[in-house]
């Protein structure tokens, strides 16, 4: 498990490292950004996530619900794969939050398979 840390970059930017797992996230990461205060436009850059399962959907999206309350736009890009199929479950994929594609370099632990039958 890789701690999770949100680098400021300035001017509305923001670097997620570590990972992005019930175990890292807790109901204070939501509230790691003052929307409000920052900028019109927030990009978070999730290249440097390095695992994450369902809570880091759930954290995207209340950080979506957060950025509307505070009317500010809020982007997500460099999604890892993993991350990327489960917006893609919900639809949240094609919304536009998401602004790149998956990159093809990022490090994750995948799912396991799963038989259905």
């Amino acid at each position: 498990m890789t701690k999770l840390t949100i680098l400021n970059q300035g001017a509305g930017s923001f670097v997620v490292k570590g990972d992005l797992t019930f175990a890292t996230i807790s109901t204070k990461t939501l509230k790691l950004f003052d929307f409000a205060g920052i900028s019109k436009q927030i990009t978070i850059d999730l290249s440097g996530v390095n695992s994450t399962d369902s809570a880091g959907l759930a954290l995207m999206i209340e950080w979506i619900k957060y950025a509307r309350h505070h009317r500010v736009h809020i982007v997500f890009k460099k999604i890892p794969d993993q991350l990327h199929n489960l917006a893609k479950l919900s639809g949240l994929d094609n919304t536009a939050h998401f602004i790149e594609q998956p990159s093809e370099d990022t490090h994750y632990e995948s799912l396991p398979n799963i038989d259905i039958i």
